[in-house]
C-alpha cells in the first residue's frame, strides 16, 4: 500500500490569520517536501469561494509542483467536472501529463454545492447528468486517434480534434464516489475509484462496505474491478492530550461556516435528485461531537496506533491512501512535522514506495 500527501486547503475559519495567498504558497512547499520524503502522490482539491477550501485551480498548483519535482504522482482531488467544458479539462490535464513526463492521476467527481455552480452558470440540478456526459467526452477527447463530433444533451460539437494527448499509454482516471451512482459510472468507463472513508462509513456502513458495493458493481456489469484510493485525515500524537487535540480539530473542521448546510442541503439550494443521499451526510455532521469521530474517518494516536489502523485499511485492498495533514488551520511547521513523523515512523511497516528518501 502506498502513501500520498492530499488537501482541500480549508481555510474558511473565524480570525483566521492565515490568506488564501500564503496557504497557497505552503501547499506547494508541503507538496514538494511529499516527494522529498518518499510519498508516491500530491492531490489538491478544488474549490471555490473559499467554500471549503482556497485553491481553485490545482492544475495549476500541480503544474508549478511539476516544475519542482521529478517523481511524485499529481492528482486533483477533485476536479469538479459539471462546471468546466470537459474538452477545456481534457486539454489541460493532458498537458500536464506531458510536460511531467506522464506523472498525472486524473481524478473528477460531480460536486455538491450549489454556490459553486450558480456563479458559472452551471445546472446544479442536473449535475449528475452533466457529469455522466462529461466524463464521456473526456474519454473520446483521450482516445480518439482523430477529429470526432459530439452530440449529446449538455455538449455539441463537430470536426473536433483534441490535442496533446497523455503521455501515458494507460490513462486511467479515478472517480471520485460517495455513492452507487458514482461507482456504476467508474465501472462502465474503466475507471479507477477514489473514496472518502468518513462519508463512506456514514453510507456504507464501513469503508469495507463501500469497497465491495464497488466490486459487486464490477461483478454485475463484467467490468475489470479496478484500483481503490481513499483519503483520510491525520494527526500523530502519543501524548495523552494528543487524542483531544486530534478530535478537536477534526469537529472543529466539520463545525466551520458552510460545511454543514452544504452536506445538508446542497449550499444555497435543494439537492437535485442524483445527490439526495447528501442529506444522511448532513444529518451526522448536523451537530458533531468528539465521539462520532473514529479510526473510520480519522487517523489519530501514536504511529503504532496508527499502524494498527491502516493495517485494516490495507487489508481491504486500498492501493492507496492519502493523508490530510494540513486540515483544521494548523500551521504549517506543525504539518511539516507530522509528515516527517508519518514517513519516518509509520511509512515503513508498509512496502509503500521505492523512493529514497532525500535529506530535509
Amino acid at each position: 500500500m502506498k502513501f500520498g500527501y492530499f488537501t482541500l486547503s480549508d481555510n474558511r475559519y473565524p480570525d483566521n490569520g492565515r490568506s488564501a495567498e500564503q496557504f497557497l504558497l505552503d501547499i506547494r512547499e508541503q507538496a514538494v517536501l511529499a516527494e522529498k520524503l518518499g510519498l508516491n502522490s500530491a492531490w489538491i482539491g478544488e474549490h471555490h469561494f473559499n467554500r471549503r477550501g482556497c485553491v481553485s485551480v490545482p492544475a495549476v498548483v500541480l503544474a508549478h509542483v511539476a516544475a519542482a519535482t521529478t517523481k511524485i504522482r499529481l492528482g486533483p482531488a477533485v476536479v469538479v467536472l459539471p462546471i468546466h467544458h470537459p474538452i477545456h479539462v481534457a486539454e489541460e490535464w493532458a498537458t500536464l501529463d506531458q510536460l511531467s513526463g506522464g506523472r498525472v492521476d486524473f481524478s473528477a467527481g460531480r460536486g455538491y454545492d450549489s454556490h459553486e455552480f450558480t456563479p458559472f452558470g452551471a445546472d446544479f440540478q442536473k449535475a449528475g447528468e452533466h457529469f455522466a456526459e462529461g466524463v464521456d467526452v473526456l474519454m473520446k477527447c483521450w482516445n480518439e486517434k482523430g477529429p470526432f463530433d459530439y452530440n449529446g444533451q449538455f455538449y455539441q460539437f463537430q470536426d473536433v480534434e483534441v490535442l496533446p494527448k497523455p503521455l501515458q499509454k494507460d490513462f486511467r482516471p479515478y472517480m471520485a464516489s460517495f455513492s452507487t451512482y458514482s461507482m456504476e459510472l467508474a465501472a462502465d468507463y474503466d475507471w479507477n475509484l477514489l473514496l472518502a472513508p468518513f462519508a463512506a462509513t456514514i453510507l456504507f456502513g464501513s469503508l469495507a462496505n463501500a469497497v465491495q458495493a464497488y466490486r459487486d458493481i464490477c461483478v454485475r456489469k463484467n467490468k475489470p474491478v479496478r484500483k481503490v484510493k481513499c483519503s483520510y485525515f491525520i494527526h500523530i500524537g502519543d501524548a495523552a492530550n494528543q487524542r483531544e487535540v486530534a478530535l478537536d480539530r477534526m469537529v472543529n473542521y466539520i463545525t466551520m461556516a458552510g460545511l454543514r448546510k452544504t452536506m445538508s442541503q446542497g449550499g444555497t439550494g435543494p439537492l437535485p435528485p442524483t445527490l439526495q443521499y447528501f442529506k444522511q451526510i448532513g444529518a451526522r455532521l448536523n451537530d458533531p461531537k468528539k465521539e462520532d469521530f473514529d479510526d473510520g474517518t480519522l487517523l489519530f494516536g501514536s504511529p503504532q496506533q496508527i499502524i494498527e489502523s491502516l493495517r485494516k485499511v490495507e487489508a481491504i485492498g486500498i492501493d492507496e491512501v492519502i493523508l490530510y495533514f494540513n486540515f483544521g488551520n494548523v500551521p504549517d511547521a506543525f504539518v511539516r512535522e507530522q509528515m516527517h513523523t508519518f514517513v519516518e515512523e509509520i511509512a515503513p511497516a508498509f512496502a509503500q514506495t521505492t523512493m529514497q528518501v532525500e535529506p530535509a
